[in-house]
């Protein structure tokens, strides 16, 4: 008599597709995951210590810029070889700032030298006056909070003069970058482009136009803003009688590409030097860095939005804050054009590609 055996069923398909699918959580994943952890912890710290070369890098774009614009026009005007226009726009800028410190570099030398050693002396009328009207006690206890930390700031001199050193060298370096973005920048373009995916191409390719144009509009606007805020400081100081005007012109249109706070920092020495000559002087001092900041508030920045593209005063007030805690003095003096390029990319990617809303073209009515 033959048994028959009963077979033991089958397992079903979802069951298998379960068993072969179930992950399984064992050392090769663990070592996966803390090396993903370990690279993404990596790239932030070089991102991190890399800041400063990333502004440098910044700088030489925006210096690159201004050359190519200059080459462009130049090109346009005449029709002469492309290298030609370039060496010639290097060679005019390095030529005009040459020229300007042969011209009156002994002259703001001196006047420079005017400022120090009148400082103790306006700080001195400034302590009267306020004796006069019985604030001088309260003034020398908030001075006093502050002391130690200037006399720290003095002693470290010789630190300040090695950054002085680095600063030449990285201006060279700067320059020199700046030279070869400029001869070819087309190639740099593509190069970019070609980092890209095929479907972001288009996009990235309008964004770069967009940064490009909004940020040669800026330097145009910028140098008739610094020029005019230079001349009208220059001459109203000199007529109020204030010693150094010129150096004190030079200063307030130099710091005039730092937004809202490079005028305050000019002012403050213009209205020291003015205690020297009388109150009344540094007050009518006072109203005249206060005139000229209505000016270049109302007149010439609206000029250099409309050039460029229209960033509110707000955002540019804490791209300069946020820029000078992040990257120290390179990024407040970088700022503006740093907020530009940041502001026209947002609109382009995020606002017109994702978002699919209208934009302002950078440079365009």
């Amino acid at each position: 008599m033959t048994e028959k055996t009963k077979a033991s069923p089958a397992p079903s398909t979802t069951t298998r597709a379960k068993a072969e699918t179930a992950p399984a959580f064992g050392p090769g994943r663990i070592a996966a995951a803390a090396l993903i952890v370990i690279a993404i912890v990596g790239v932030a710290w070089l991102a991190i210590e890399l800041t400063r070369f990333f502004m440098l890098v910044f700088a030489a774009i925006v210096l690159g810029a201004v050359f190519d614009a200059i080459a462009s026009w130049l090109c346009r005007r005449t029709g002469m070889k492309r290298g030609f226009a370039l060496a010639l726009s290097v060679a005019g800028i390095i030529a005009i700032f040459a020229g300007a410190f042969m011209l009156f570099g002994s002259q703001l030398a001196r006047e420079i030298d005017t400022i120090q050693r009148q400082i103790p002396q306006a700080l001195a009328g400034v302590e009267a006056f306020l004796d006069r009207y019985g604030l001088g006690a309260r003034v020398r206890e908030i001075a006093a909070v502050g002391s130690d930390d200037i006399s720290r700031l003095v002693s470290q001199a010789g630190g300040y003069a090695l950054a002085a050193g680095s600063g030449i060298a990285d201006f060279v370096l700067v320059l020199v970058a700046a030279i070869f973005l400029a001869s070819d920048p087309a190639t740099y373009r593509r190069g970019l482009l070609l980092l890209m995916p095929a479907k972001a191409e288009e996009t990235a390719s309008l964004a770069l136009e967009d940064a490009g144009r909004g940020l040669k509009g800026w330097m145009v606007g910028q140098a008739v803003s610094s020029l005019v805020v230079a001349a009208l400081t220059w001459a109203g100081l000199a007529a109020l009688g204030v010693p150094a005007a010129g150096g004190l012109g030079l200063i307030a249109g130099l710091l005039d590409v730092i937004p809202m706070i490079g005028p305050i920092i000019a002012g403050v020495p213009a209205v020291l030097l003015a205690f020297t000559v009388s109150p009344a002087t540094a007050l009518w001092t006072l109203i005249l860095f206060l005139a000229i900041q209505q000016l270049q508030g109302n007149f010439l920045q609206p000029m250099i939005q409309k050039q460029a593209v229209d960033v509110p005063p707000a955002v540019l007030l804490f791209a300069v804050v946020a820029a000078g805690i992040l990257f120290g003095f390179l990024g407040v003096l970088l700022a503006a054009p740093l907020t530009v390029v940041v502001y026209v990319l947002v609109q382009r990617v995020y606002v017109k590609t994702l978002l699919g809303k209208p934009i302002k073209v950078a440079g365009k009515d």
